[in-house]
């Protein structure tokens, strides 16, 4: 790869920056697409001198191209968890990846990789789902030989799911089970996320195929907050929330700058979240899932409580 220029678009986020640092390994030229790169230097440290550069997004169909043109890999990793207007979801998840495919085909990209999610459909009932869903269907159509990645709930340092209930639970005496927390998800470690997308844009082993990424276990909603209390040594109640009573709260937290829940998301709730069988995995990449025990705890130790010492008996 030392030879090479891959190009990421979204490389500043939660999982740009592993994957940043992951490819630079790999001693690859480095293209960091940010719409604000005076605020992605933390990343150039990951790499040689020069080998990461950080470039201004373009969002016009002659901008993208001049962005890709000369990759021999590109990632595409942009994606939004809620609207901020309605049409959002479609922009972000549809039309910008269908204008990199476009801009990758056109210019004699050889790899590229079309980050989605685990459960995307162009019939969903969830815009997001449905938006990733559409997608895919772009890029393929674009570039039939992209490769496409569908984790389910990412976890790692920063994440936005077991991070943002201990925080939950420091400051609430009770933490909210949609639908009595049915719902199962697949959590992945955001560490073999990156190495899955690396092992796919530096190899044309695996082109053109769908892999969906899931840890080792499938938890509930309910077992993974049981879980996050008990490694942050508190108790809270669980409270069983009806996703209708729910509903009307999140039309008002919607006005929130980062809505802690959005309609859209008790949409997704009611489907579970984990490998669909017979999917391509982590494993056939050559990568053992990490489980939550090894990686967890460490993320969650600022908002741990000290458990207490047992006396010792005179």
């Amino acid at each position: 790869m030392r030879n090479e220029v891959v190009t990421i678009f979204g490389g500043t986020g939660f999982i740009g920056r592993h994957l940043v640092r992951r490819v630079a390994q790999t001693g690859a030229t480095i293209r960091v697409v940010t719409r604000d790169p005076d605020r992605a230097g933390f990343l150039r440290p990951m790499g040689a001198v020069g080998q990461i550069a950080l470039l201004p997004y373009a969002a016009d169909e002659a901008g993208v191209k001049r962005l890709v043109d000369g990759s021999t890999g590109v990632v595409n990793l942009l994606g939004i968890l809620f609207e901020r207007r309605s049409g959002d979801f479609m922009a972000v998840h549809r039309d910008v990846p269908e204008r990199i495919a476009q801009a990758a085909a056109a210019t004699g990209v050889r790899r590229l990789v079309q980050m989605s999610a685990i459960g995307a459909d162009p019939q969903g009932e969830a815009l997001y789902a449905k938006s990733r869903g559409e997608g895919e269907a772009v890029v393929r159509a674009a570039f039939p030989k992209a490769t496409i990645i569908r984790p389910s709930i990412v976890f790692g340092p920063g994440d936005g799911f077991f991070a943002r209930f201990a925080q939950m639970s420091v400051m609430s005496p009770f933490l909210p089970l949609i639908d009595g927390g049915k719902t199962r998800f697949q959590p992945v470690y955001v560490g073999d996320v990156a190495e899955a997308i690396g092992r796919c844009v530096e190899s044309d082993e695996h082109q053109g195929k769908t892999f969906e990424l899931g840890g080792p276990e499938v938890r509930s909603f309910a077992e993974l907050l049981r879980y996050i209390l008990d490694t942050v040594n508190r108790r809270r109640l669980l409270l069983p929330l009806p996703s209708r009573i729910a509903a009307i709260q999140a039309r008002f937290l919607e006005f929130l700058p980062t809505p802690p829940l959005t309609r859209d998301q008790l949409l997704m709730l009611k489907t579970d979240n984990v490998v669909s069988e017979g999917a391509l995995t982590l494993r056939d990449l050559g990568i053992q899932p990490t489980p939550i025990e090894v990686i967890v705890p460490g993320c969650l130790a600022p908002f741990t409580r000290p458990r207490r010492q047992a006396r010792p008996v005179a």
